[in-house]
């Protein structure tokens, strides 16, 4: 049912047309925050309504995504906004009952696991994503429908498309604006979870599935070079983490202003709904 849609597509589309990309015919929708936008509470020179920003952080166990959420999220709240942090599954409290059941216990069928992650995802992004988007917050996400794509759709051999479009049908369509892609060695993060202790299910798997999720990873990052950056997660915390702001600012994708910057950066369009056929998420 897909084909190619040239006639005013939403701005995602537009460049996946211009790059000759497919889009399906579902792509064109509702914008990605319906309903009145508030002003960010990032400083805006102009005072003009600013949408928020969503950014999401990926990659496997042990790579630091935590740490590079709440690290990032300092130095934008020292910048003025309003930043809310979060994570998948688990960013709410029914989220956090699904993370028990998938993390915590034995065996989970994929097909099972896949519904699982998406129903948490669902809820997350009603009760918690697009309000704060919709008020003008930047959302920081450890994990999202990326990880989905890579855990269940290419690991579990589910298929990428299928538990993508689970994950947008769920979400209505929600993409980030800016997706972060810590890339390391499966064995360095394989080594960072151990000495942590406490692994759960998922870390405790095989260095075959380790290998398997970074190689999606990272072909998800290449076919959408647009909304991912990769860093290197082998360096020194303080060095990713300067790589991470130095990625959100070269984006565009918030509008960080104020005395710590001396200056300010414009907004990035808010996008329509995301081509569903494109292939993308451990939630």
């Amino acid at each position: 049912n897909r084909r190619r849609i040239r006639a005013k597509p939403c701005g995602l589309c537009a460049r996946r047309v211009r790059a000759g990309g497919p889009v399906a015919a579902s792509a064109v929708g509702p914008a990605r925050y319906p309903g009145r936008v508030n002003p960010a509470s990032c400083a805006s020179p102009d005072g003009a309504p600013r949408p928020g920003a969503f950014i999401t952080f990926e990659g496997g166990d042990g790579v630091g995504k935590t740490t590079q959420v709440e690290l990032l999220a300092d130095r934008l709240r020292a910048r003025g906004c309003e930043v809310v942090t979060t994570r998948e599954p688990g960013g709410t409290a029914l989220g956090a009952q699904i993370r028990h059941l998938l993390l915590d216990g034995d065996h989970v069928d994929p097909r099972a696991e896949a519904l699982l992650y998406a129903a948490d995802r669902a809820h997350h992004v009603a009760t918690l994503v697009r309000p704060a988007l919709e008020r003008g917050a930047v959302v920081l996400a450890d994990r999202y429908l990326d990880s989905s794509v890579a855990y269940q759709g290419a690991a579990r051999s589910l298929g990428p498309d299928e538990v993508r479009g689970l994950s947008l049908w769920a979400t209505g369509g929600l993409l980030p604006d800016l997706t972060i892609l810590l890339d390391a060695d499966p064995g360095l993060a394989a080594r960072r979870t151990r000495h942590r202790g406490g692994r759960d299910r998922l870390e405790r798997e095989p260095d075959s599935f380790r290998v398997a999720l970074r190689e999606q990873f990272r072909a998800l990052a290449d076919a959408e070079p647009f909304r991912f950056r990769v860093i290197d997660a082998e360096q020194g915390v303080e060095d990713v983490a300067a790589r991470v702001l130095s990625a959100v600012d070269d984006s565009g994708a918030i509008h960080p202003a104020g005395p710590a910057d001396g200056g300010a950066r414009g907004a990035m369009p808010v996008r329509g709904a995301a081509p569903p056929g494109l292939p993308g998420a451990r939630a």
